[in-house]
């Protein structure tokens, strides 16, 4: 992820819904100085940052960090994602990442906005997943989906875990 791709997408994006710095950042409830660095490409944004300027921006994921599939983030608490596709289909943008949790992994995720919906399959080892107080564990091969609408949990349980998530996002603006 370019600091200074993701610093353009923001600024375009901001602008293009007529929100001032200010205004995005108590939004987000990101620091306007730490915004202010990420549109400038001076500073590389976590995951949850971005998710919490997602949400207030009506965007998925890949509208901040770019679409190019196999693009890696970390996010805090371990886990790692790896971008996997992304589909625009008339009402609804489809991203699709895998998860990684090394051992312990345990990531707390922002909002991604009330309509988002993620719907998580665990591959291999078991995952502790879903909104935060109704979190539930997740084995290989079965299928958890939530509203992100809310704060919601990833936590490797008894090891390392894999999963493959699928986000969908309604476009707020179809192309």
């Amino acid at each position: 992820m370019d600091a200074g791709d993701v610093g353009r997408r923001l600024r375009e994006l901001r602008s293009e819904r007529g929100l001032s710095l200010s205004e995005l950042a108590r939004r987000a409830g990101v620091g306007k100085g730490s915004l202010s660095e990420i549109e400038a490409g001076k500073r590389n944004p976590t995951v949850e940052t971005l998710y919490a300027l997602c949400a207030p921006l009506d965007v998925p994921l890949t509208a901040l960090v770019g679409e190019t599939p196999g693009a890696r983030s970390a996010a805090d608490g371990g886990m790692r994602t790896v971008l996997l596709s992304v589909r625009h289909l008339p009402r609804v943008t489809v991203e699709v990442f895998r998860l990684e949790f090394p051992v312990g992994a345990d990531h707390v995720s922002p909002s991604h906005g009330a309509r988002t919906r993620e719907h998580l399959t665990v591959v291999d080892g078991r995952v502790l997943a879903g909104p935060v107080g109704e979190e539930t564990v997740v084995d290989a091969g079965s299928t958890l989906s939530w509203s992100s609408g809310r704060r919601h949990r990833f936590a490797a349980v008894d090891g390392a875990a894999e999963a493959v998530v699928v986000i969908t996002t309604p476009r707020a603006h179809p192309k």
